[in-house]
């Protein structure tokens, strides 16, 4: 990024901001910002319309891609190597997973640039940024469920070959049986993963509970997993909202540095 053109950014005062390094600029841009309401506080569908408004706002100005590489403006704070700026962009609720013209999202450009210290950055704060973003959905998504028709299907999918032998015995099979009642949803299956060419079975469950339970001990919007041989029931949604730890944060991106990255389109 030697040798930036400033003006090709003139147009975008955030990217503007983040090319020149004026964060004074980019703290007043962020705090003129709508601001966003507690996620637990949405509850209604009403709300949540008027905080999607709120988020589309802010996005529309610290989101843009309408300049060199559709680069957002987080992605030019990554290619800067720019701490400073990433936080402040991260803070305000950046999409950290959009992708510009060469199919990278910010932090796979992080990754790659090996600036850990900015994928650090972009880590600790993108589950928060993603449970707020289900929140904010939530109430819209129930009420669709309980405007449509209660319903039972059944999904099977099966691989049959007539040029590689067995593949039926190796590739993976199953059938999905699904309910749908009120603003509740469960989902049957068998396959739980692989081993090697073997295809690992157990009999599970998913549950959406957009009601919640009857007892009112299951808040409305549950996501349970369900696996019936152990009796196990697990919350996936458990602490979805916490940030994570120093250690946490550390150990996902040691891993993420270690894999290799697929760039759609290439």
């Amino acid at each position: 990024m030697a040798g930036i053109d400033i003006s090709k950014y003139a147009h975008s005062p955030v990217h503007k901001a983040i090319a020149t390094k004026n964060y004074a600029t980019l703290r007043k841009i962020v705090a003129g910002l709508p601001r966003l309401c507690n996620p637990a506080e949405i509850r209604t569908e009403a709300n949540s319309l008027a905080e999607e408004e709120k988020a589309d706002a802010i996005a529309a100005a610290i989101d843009r891609r309408d300049v060199p590489n559709r680069d957002t403006p987080l992605h030019l704070a990554v290619k800067l190597g720019d701490e400073t700026a990433t936080e402040m962009l991260m803070v305000a609720g950046a999409d950290w997973s959009l992708q510009n013209d060469q199919g990278w999202s910010a932090l796979q450009e992080a990754i790659c640039n090996r600036e850990e210290g900015i994928a650090k950055i972009i880590v600790r704060h993108y589950q928060p940024l993603a449970w707020a973003k289900w929140c904010r959905r939530l109430p819209r998504l129930i009420g669709t469920m309980r405007r449509m028709r209660d319903f039972y299907m059944e999904i099977t999918f099966h691989f049959e070959s007539s040029v590689i032998p067995f593949i039926s015995r190796i590739a993976p099979s199953d059938t999905y049986k699904i309910w749908k009642r009120g603003a509740n949803l469960r989902a049957d299956m068998t396959m739980a993963g692989f081993d090697g060419f073997r295809i690992q079975r157990s009999d599970q469950s998913i549950l959406f509970l957009g009601d919640g339970s009857e007892d009112g001990k299951v808040p409305s919007g549950s996501l349970c997993m369900i696996t019936h041989k152990d009796k196990e029931v697990m919350n996936a949604l458990d602490g979805a909202g916490s940030p994570a730890t120093d250690e946490e944060v550390r150990q996902e991106v040691a891993a993420m540095s270690q894999t290799n990255i697929f760039r759609p389109g290439h």
